[in-house]
């Protein structure tokens, strides 16, 4: 399924002071080494996927760093290192002073197989992005891309290697690249420069790059793109819906910017007035969410996964993965039910505030917590129109009419304990849930509460302070007032930081 076809273990052993090497060989998981540990003045440390074991009591020295040191290649600016034609990384802990007094030995293999589970997407010449966790292996899959398209497909591949770390250190890259040619980047802060000069000096088919990190490199990535080149890359982020609440990398899916609609354009809608909109194409067209080393979830589409995302609604995601035998099994996921069930009955849609009929509820009781966890409600007077009937444990104990109209009507009934704080602060966890959506529900409750300070503002009302947000969001809500000609200015400090509307 999976075959190590290299990871030169003897190579990384031979630079470990005799003392530590010597109780690491008689490990009997010696070849699932993941990493060894070396900080000055604590015993050193060797890390394997399931436990961690002292190599000696006795404390490391600094003899024992500069013993390591003296054997590998020089650091760059990211402090990293690597030992020439192998895959391992050596990561470097300093003082203030600029001296080491710490090394993470880090094991780097080369596996086949690791992109036949993707291979399908990344031979149809479309970007791919990866996304996952720090050591899920993202790199590893790369490193298996680029050998696959320069060998298998004869295309020309370029490796932006920042670190080293895909096609090794020194001068001759490691075999694991197959034909694909590597350029190694002098500095981190020079990776977008090095994309750019990789496109127009060598003219390749496919670039890889790995830890696409900054906007300067997202910039870089769309440009590439732009050229019409295939672009297969990692970025930091676990999920798309992380790609897209990061400011500084949302552009590779195509960026998010606040639209303000007419009345009748919100009308037709049924939106309100401040939405958000995908700005531009996504730089990659496929994002690959890696879950597990074997189980990746696909979106096949970017766009129209972004544009579903913005609309608060769900998408159908593909889920692969490899079976006992090696097999890649396939499985749709279907977007998550409009419904559930509360005690035996049907809840609201989720995808849309809900239309509430209160029956013996404190309505302003669950106004007020409901601005307190900055959700929107929409209380009806007509039971016809609701999509949910709340009543307290006492009326729905003595079934009253209303409670039985609801009944007949199929309506589902939600049973409020008692009409207290932390009551109704459950009750309203339960109808808008907690799960990721809900960042989205986020960004318009505090794009509709700017909007609705800017026409408090136009109205007369001297000045506006909005909710405390995030540095983004509060981008955003500068960028309302600015299209309604209205200053804006943000106060205080985070997490209490914020935006005040107002008149020039």
């Amino acid at each position: 399924m999976q075959k190590v076809i290299t990871d030169d273990l003897d190579a990384l052993l031979n630079i470990l002071p005799p003392h530590i090497c010597q109780p690491l060989r008689q490990q009997p998981d010696l070849s699932e080494l993941l990493e060894v540990v070396l900080d000055l003045g604590r015993p050193p440390k060797a890390r394997f996927p399931q436990r961690e074991v002292t190599l000696d009591p006795q404390e490391v020295a600094e003899q024992d760093i500069e013993y390591v040191v003296s054997r590998i290649g020089s650091f760059g600016d990211d402090n990293r290192a690597g030992i020439e034609r192998t895959l391992h990384r050596i990561s470097a802990i300093r003082n203030r002073k600029g001296r080491i007094v710490g090394l993470s030995c880090r094991v780097g293999r080369a596996v086949f197989g690791t992109i036949q589970i993707i291979e399908d997407l990344v031979q149809s010449g479309k970007g791919v992005l990866l996304l996952g966790r720090p050591g899920i292996g993202k790199t590893t899959m790369l490193r298996e891309v680029a050998r696959v398209l320069a060998d298998d497909l004869n295309k020309r591949v370029i490796i932006v290697d920042t670190s080293n770390e895909i096609a090794g250190d020194g001068d001759i890259p490691h075999p694991a690249i197959g034909h694909a040619r590597r350029m190694q980047v002098t500095t981190p802060t020079m990776q977008h420069a090095v994309m750019i000069e990789a496109v127009e000096n060598h003219m390749p088919e496919v670039i890889v790059i790995d830890e696409i990190g900054t906007e300067l490199e997202a910039q870089a990535a769309r440009t590439i793109a732009e050229r019409g080149v295939q672009l297969i890359g990692t970025a930091h982020g676990n999920t798309l819906d992380n790609l897209m609440m990061n400011p500084t990398l949302a552009d590779l899916v195509g960026g998010i910017q606040t639209v303000t609609l007419g009345d009748e354009e919100a009308k037709r809608r049924g939106t309100q007035k401040s939405i958000l909109e995908r700005t531009s194409p996504p730089t990659f067209d496929i994002v690959v969410e890696i879950q597990e080393r074997d189980k990746v979830a696909i979106h096949p589409d970017v766009g129209e996964a972004v544009d579903t995302f913005l609309r608060n609604q769900t998408l159908a995601t593909e889920i692969r993965w490899l079976d006992e035998t090696g097999e890649v099994r396939i499985e749709k996921e279907a977007p998550a039910a409009a419904t559930k069930t509360i005690k035996g009955k049907q809840r609201a849609k989720e995808t849309k505030i809900p239309k509430l009929y209160l029956f013996g509820v404190n309505r302003r009781r669950l106004e007020q917590t409901a601005k307190e966890m900055q959700l929107s409600l929409d209380i009806v007077s007509n039971l016809n129109n609701a999509d949910l009937f709340i009543t307290s444990k006492n009326y729905y104990r003595r079934k009253p009419q209303k409670v039985r109209d609801a009944e007949e009507a199929s309506l589902p009934i939600y049973v409020l304990k008692s009409n207290t704080p932390p009551q109704i602060r459950q009750l309203l966890n339960t109808i808008y849930g907690t799960d990721s959506t809900n960042k989205i529900d986020h960004f318009k409750l505090a794009l509709s509460e700017a909007e609705a300070a800017v026409e408090q503002v136009k109205s007369g009302q001297e000045t506006v302070e909005l909710s405390p947000q995030s540095a983004y969001i509060r981008r955003l809500q500068h960028l309302i007032a600015e299209r309604h000609n209205l200053s804006s200015q943000s106060l205080g400090k985070d997490p209490d930081r914020r935006v005040r509307i107002y008149k020039e």
